[in-house]
């Protein structure tokens, strides 16, 4: 590998969006770096992308994994994409803002807010350098109110913000809050335990729209599934 060969973080690769992106970037010729919590899964995935990928299992809210992501990024040379997927709701079936308790909101908080913003401010001179970007997953209920959503929603509201002001204080780069839509993942049926979610789109269904993104490198914004596919030329 040179330092010519452009490289990703994407967390939370071993299913779900994460999955689907990691792997659409392999077949592109990206080195990518991956995590998730579970190594097995992990490594089944590598082993299905096959080209360069490099799976470091743990948990994004431990410093010390974060360190093992940033010398991945060391030893690549580069960082042109940082994708920040992992997330958590917290528990399930999700409780209201009555009954959750500090332990579960600290742990959303943590795995939402904290864990992305440390990895990006850690990995941030590589991607000044590259002048990369950074796609923060976001979701509807950061910009809706949900009954149940308490915890996570707030979290993804605070992670859009962040990334705002992320992107106001380092022009160099873009930033983006991306918010896909409805998924059929793990994560949305543990926030519907009891529904069947076979009729929302599967992960991949979305993965054109995030490339679309790398690709056309819009002003840094919040931006939906829907609008990159809905309009050429997004602003």
């Amino acid at each position: 590998m040179t330092n010519e060969q452009h490289t990703a973080v994407v967390t939370g690769a071993s299913q779900g969006l994460g999955y689907e992106l990691a792997g659409a970037l392999v077949a592109r010729g990206w080195q990518v770096i991956v995590d998730a919590r579970t190594p097995g899964p992990l490594d089944e995935a590598t082993g299905a992308w096959g080209g360069s990928a490099t799976a470091i299992a743990g948990d994004v809210n431990e410093p010390a994994h974060r360190r093992r992501l940033v010398d991945a990024v060391r030893n690549a040379g580069r960082l042109d994409l940082l994708v920040n997927n992992a997330s958590t709701i917290g528990a399930s079936p999700m409780p209201t803002l009555a009954e959750i308790d500090v332990a579960t909101l600290r742990t959303v908080y943590d795995t939402n807010v904290i864990a992305p913003l440390s990895l990006t401010r850690a990995v941030l001179p590589y991607l000044v350098e590259a002048r990369g970007i950074v796609v923060n997953i976001s979701s509807d209920a950061a910009v809706e109110p949900y009954e149940g959503w308490g915890g996570y929603g707030p979290s993804k509201a605070a992670l859009d913000h962040a990334t705002a002001i992320l992107a106001q204080e380092q022009p160099e780069i873009r930033a983006y809050a991306f918010d896909p839509g409805d998924m059929r993942t793990a994560l949305h049926q543990a926030a519907f335990p009891d529904d069947d979610i076979s009729d929302r789109p599967e992960a991949a269904t979305v993965v054109p729209a995030l490339l679309r993104l790398v690709d056309e490198r819009p002003g840094s914004a919040r931006v939906t599934a829907a609008d990159l596919a809905g309009a050429r030329g997004v602003a």
